[in-house]
């Protein structure tokens, strides 16, 4: 994620010496929106479209319920809390992100969000759909 925000920067840099008007403006919103968004959520989503490309919908499904478990627990990062209270409780849009910083966020926590959920929580399980007994075979679910 760095190295994109990086390039993107660099790009603005190149661009501001050509004046390309209305390129300039998008990728000065896009680099500040970036800056401003949770840096976890920056990594993740970048895992999530890597991995996504090669994967069909029944793995994405289950990996995006998993990561929205890991997101919910809090043990790597409160910010999803700390969102909600800069949005919805306190509404003053300056949320505190921990860490702070995409280069303080490392591959080992990002992990911990695509990693399964049994074993380590009771509270929280894998997704498994139900079975469905009484519906034909060709009814029953493919994921």
């Amino acid at each position: 994620m760095e190295e994109i925000l990086s390039d993107l920067e660099e790009e603005l840099a190149k661009a501001n010496t050509r004046e390309a008007g209305d390129h300039n403006e998008w990728l000065a919103a896009t680099i500040q929106s970036l800056k401003k968004a949770l840096p976890m959520s920056l990594k993740i989503t970048l895992r999530l479209f890597r991995e996504g490309q090669v994967q069909g919908i029944g793995e994405c499904l289950f990996r995006e319920y998993r990561i929205s478990c890991r997101v919910k627990q809090g043990k790597i990062s409160k910010d999803f809390r700390e969102g909600c209270r800069a949005t919805l409780s306190n509404m003053d849009k300056k949320p505190k992100w921990k860490p702070s910083k995409l280069e303080l966020i490392t591959d080992h926590m990002v992990e911990h969000y695509f990693s399964k959920l049994d074993g380590d929580d009771k509270e929280w399980k894998e997704f498994k759909f139900p079975t469905r007994s009484k519906f034909p075979v060709f009814a029953n679910s493919k994921l």
